[in-house]
């Protein structure tokens, strides 16, 4: 009986598997947690949520997805579903977005993702998830930096409506980026929030591939490893310049192709 409950709770999607380094993000001054990534792995979904896990036992918490805002009646149907069979449903309905225009965010491992929030927000109701991603239309002569600003206000905004709560992200690693991108010309959506609040993570290619389109080629493409392969976890160390406060080193990672939810 005692092993059937263990591998139960084992089994169970909201359970916690432990990240190396977690506990260093947890500081009282710190209210955003951003992790930037390449979208379309296997690993950095998954991760994230097992962050989320863990920071529920250090008090309320907010998750910001790179969800269209205009997904968060949607996001609040799938979340309040009775069973997961009608999230799928909910989601599989909604004619927009990342599930059905397909560009990483709407990978089976974030469909993952979205169902583990989903369980975690029943054991722990004070978890709210949103969308960030701003809809305000691009305006000829107003470049990329206009929706970056955009985005760091609606997540600032998201932080205001829930000031006891620490705000976990996940994002396009450039939208993580502490710095102006110079080459680009380009204010992120992060330099636009307190910085001494911020701890921004950059998810580190250590080689193996990721579902994404080059060009009209869509598939499994590899990644560079441009970091130790053998490291794992968050390590708090300058990263990029300073574009970075530090690392999530998950290891070679492996290609999420699109969920059909």
């Amino acid at each position: 009986m005692i092993a059937t409950l263990l591998a139960a709770a084992l089994a169970s999607p909201s359970a916690c598997t432990p990240v190396p380094g977690v506990e260093a993000l947890w500081k009282n001054e710190i209210r955003y947690v951003v992790v930037g990534e390449m979208h379309g792995t296997t690993e950095t979904p998954a991760a994230f949520a097992d962050l989320v896990c863990a920071a529920r036992d250090k008090g309320p918490v907010t998750v910001a997805l790179e969800f269209s805002e205009s997904m968060q009646s949607m996001l609040d149907a799938f979340m309040a579903a009775e069973t997961e069979q009608a999230a799928r449903a909910i989601l599989a309905a909604y004619p927009h977005g990342p599930f059905v225009h397909h560009d990483g965010r709407g990978s089976v491992a974030v469909l993952d993702l979205l169902l583990r929030l989903r369980e975690m927000q029943r054991e722990t109701p004070s978890l709210k998830v949103v969308a960030f991603a701003p809809d305000s239309p691009r305006v000829q002569g107003f470049n990329q930096s206009y929706s970056e600003l955009d985005m760091g206000h609606r997540l600032a905004t998201a932080a205001r409506k829930a000031p006891d709560s620490r705000m976990l992200v996940l994002v396009g690693n450039i939208h993580a980026q502490k710095k102006t991108i110079e080459s680009f010309n380009l204010t992120p959506a992060v330099v636009h929030l307190p910085s001494a609040e911020v701890v921004s993570l950059y998810t580190v290619p250590q080689g193996g591939t990721a579902w994404n389109c080059r060009g009209e080629a869509c598939g499994a493409n590899p990644l560079p490893e441009t970091y130790d392969a053998a490291a794992r976890g968050v390590v708090i160390q300058p990263y990029g310049n300073g574009a970075f406060d530090g690392v999530l080193a998950l290891g070679p990672t492996t290609a999420s192709e699109p969920a059909k939810p």
